[in-house]
C-alpha cells in the first residue's frame, strides 16, 4: 500500500469516527438510524468523494474524457435524499423521521467533507450537528412540549 492509499484508509477511518459520534447519539435516543447507519452514511459519501477526486486526477488532461468531479455531491446528495424519503413516515396524525432524515443529509455532507481532506469542517459540522441533536431536542421537548 502506498502514501496515497494510506491517506484514503485514514480518510474512511475518520469519516466512521465522526459518523459513530452522531449515529451514537441517535442510538442513545433509540431512533430509527443509530451508530451503524451514520457511520455507514460517511464512509460511503467519503469513499464516492476520494473515489471521485481520484479519478479526476487519473483522468485530467485527456482530451477525449469529461470528467467533473463536483458531480460527486449532487449524486451523493441525491441519494441520500431517497434514503431520507425512507425515514419519513406519517403515523397518527404526526410526521416522524424528518430529524433522522436531515441527519443522514447532513452525515452525508460531512462524509464528503473529509472526503475532500476538509478535515477541520467536517469536525465542526460534527459538533454542531450534535449540539443540535442534543440541545435542541432538549429544549423543543422542554419550550414546545414535544415528545
Amino acid at each position: 500500500m502506498d502514501n496515497s492509499q494510506i491517506q484514503i484508509v485514514l480518510q474512511l477511518l475518520v469519516a466512521i469516527i465522526l459518523g459513530a459520534v452522531l449515529g451514537f447519539e441517535r442510538e442513545y435516543k433509540k431512533k430509527e438510524a443509530g451508530l451503524q447507519t451514520y457511520s455507514l452514511v460517511t464512509l460511503g459519501s467519503c469513499l464516492f468523494t476520494v473515489m471521485s477526486t481520484a479519478a479526476f486526477n487519473n483522468f485530467s488532461g485527456m482530451s477525449s474524457v469529461a470528467f467533473d468531479p463536483s458531480r460527486i455531491v449532487l449524486a451523493v446528495a441525491t441519494g441520500i435524499g431517497f434514503i431520507g424519503g425512507g425515514v419519513i413516515i406519517y403515523r397518527q396524525f404526526r410526521i416522524e423521521g424528518l430529524t433522522t432524515a436531515a441527519g443522514l443529509w447532513t452525515a452525508a455532507a460531512i462524509g464528503i467533507a473529509v472526503g475532500l481532506k476538509l478535515y477541520g469542517v467536517a469536525c465542526v459540522a460534527t459538533v454542531l450537528a450534535a449540539i443540535i441533536f442534543i440541545f435542541f431536542g432538549a429544549i423543543e421537548r422542554k419550550i414546545f412540549n414535544k415528545d
